[in-house]
Formats: C-alpha cells, structure tokens, sequence
C-alpha cells in the first residue's frame, strides 16, 4: 500500500506470532527501489513508553524514503495493536525486550542484519539489541534514551502520573492503544517509579556494543539531561558520535523530522563507509 504522507514510500502491515500474544508490525519500503532496499539492512524502530507504530506517523516512510532502506516498527506486546498482556512487565523489561520479543519479530519479519533506532526506552531496547546481536547490527541510533533513572526523569514522571488523573488525558492514549491504554499508563509510571528500579542502568550493557552509534538528545529534554548521551558515547566500544539538538525537547523526529531524518541517513551511509562497505 503506498503511503499518502510520502508517495514514493509502500509500507504493508503484518503480525508476529510469539507465545504470549501477537505483536502487529509495519514495514515501510521506498516503492522506486525494493531490490535495493532488500539487498541492505532494515531500520528496526523501537517505541518509546507511551508510543507505539502509528505514534510515529510519517516519520518511517521519511526515513525509509531518504535512505532507501526499508524500515520497520513494531507494537511491544501491550501496546498498540499488539495483543494485551497479563500483568504488568519484570523490572528487567528493558533488556527483556531483546532476548524474549525481538528475536521472534527478526525471525518472522525476515530481518538479519539490521540498524536500531530506539526512542525513549526505545533507545534502552535498542542497546540491548545491538550488545545481543552484535554481529548483526550494522549501526545503532538512540534518541531521546535514558541510561539510568536520573533525578528529573523520575520528577518528571511522577509529575505525568498526576497529570494522567485527567481522564481526558486516558483518553488521548485510548486513541492508540483502546482498553490498553491504562496498562500501558501504569507499565510507564509503576515501573520507573518502583524503588527496586532506581539500581538500573545501561553501563553495563554498553560495552557490547561494537557498531558505529548516534545518540540524539533535545537540549530541552524534559525526561533526561544530555548525561545520557554522553554516557552512552563514552561507554560504547564501537565509534560514537553524540549529537545535541538545540531548541528541542523529548521527541526530536516529531518536532524536526526532517533534520532528524536527514542526520540519521547521513550517520547511516557515513557508518557504512567505516565498514568498508560501499555506500
């Protein structure tokens, strides 16, 4: 199906069978070129706690369209049109990600090697996918992503916790996430909130990682301060490159997609080249 936000972009829905539940997925593919598209490594984006694939909107078929990649995002189980789940996730659900779920959505969506975007926690996942698959992973970009439970991420939760008493705030989640949206409220705030995660943190896992990485982190980021990106390029074992955008806050690629498509297809092709791989 051609996407109407970006003509030149296809993109086709499907679902992943996992043993506790289905995951929905969308994969977008520059509609000019699926040879060469399938002939380099996907895009795999990682949602954020509240997102999930239509909360990115036009962003996929924009960066699908200007690196002539095919690009994919998925539905954590919970969330979006993924099937519901029972209770609410392990503390460890950061790292979980990588070893319970992504390998079955590598397995059934065709993917080998692959480039991680992670948004948010999103970008905590992504870690974990690039450290468990470093073979595979061709390069990783985190935006946005906290590498510990920083003072003013847990403030500013809490604070979001209070605003979400607001039924009108359920409301605008229901819109993507139905009789979800409450679970998915609570697997956000609960979890980062709970005094067994403030021992939490990516350091360990960072050095895994060996492709070239981008960490992407608004000035203004209500949810962390540019410590996060820092530490992530310090600690990765591959080449790092930090990028602070000036004027913008928590979600970068809503509030300057294009710059933010632009820099990562730049980071992506600049990444290859290092590889030794032709661009």
């Amino acid at each position: 199906m051609s996407d109407p936000t970006s003509p030149n972009v296809s993109h086709h829905d499907s679902w992943v069978e996992h043993e506790h539940g289905r995951l929905f997925a969308r994969s977008w593919t520059p509609s000019g070129g699926p040879a060469m598209a399938a002939a380099e490594a996907p895009i795999v984006l990682f949602h954020d706690s509240l997102g999930c694939v239509d909360l990115w909107r036009d962003f996929p078929a924009r960066l699908s369209a200007l690196t002539g990649r095919r690009v994919v995002a998925y539905d954590r189980l919970g969330f979006g049109r993924s099937d519901a789940r029972a209770g609410q996730p392990a503390l460890d659900f950061i790292a979980d990600e990588a070893k319970t779920y992504f390998p079955a959505v590598r397995a059934q969506l065709g993917i080998q090697r692959f480039v991680a975007f992670g948004h948010s926690v999103g970008g905590g996942m992504a870690v974990n996918c690039a450290a468990e698959f470093a073979a595979d992973c061709e390069a990783l970009i985190t935006e946005s992503a906290q590498a510990f439970p920083e003072e003013l991420t847990l403030r500013n939760i809490a604070a979001a916790k209070e605003q979400f008493k607001d039924t009108t705030q359920v409301q605008r989640l229901e819109k993507y996430h139905g009789d979800k949206a409450r679970w998915v409220l609570a697997a956000w705030t609960e979890s980062w909130l709970h005094p067994d995660f403030a021992s939490w943190s990516l350091t360990p896992v960072l050095p895994r990682v060996s492709c070239p990485v981008l960490a992407i982190h608004g000035i203004h980021d209500e949810y962390g301060t540019t410590r996060h990106p820092e530490m992530i390029g310090e600690l990765c074992a591959g080449p790092a490159r930090v990028e602070i955008i000036p004027d913008t806050y928590h979600v970068p690629h809503r509030e300057r997609p294009e710059d933010i498509a632009g820099l990562v297809s730049a980071f992506i092709a600049s990444a290859r080249q290092e590889s030794g791989r032709p661009a």
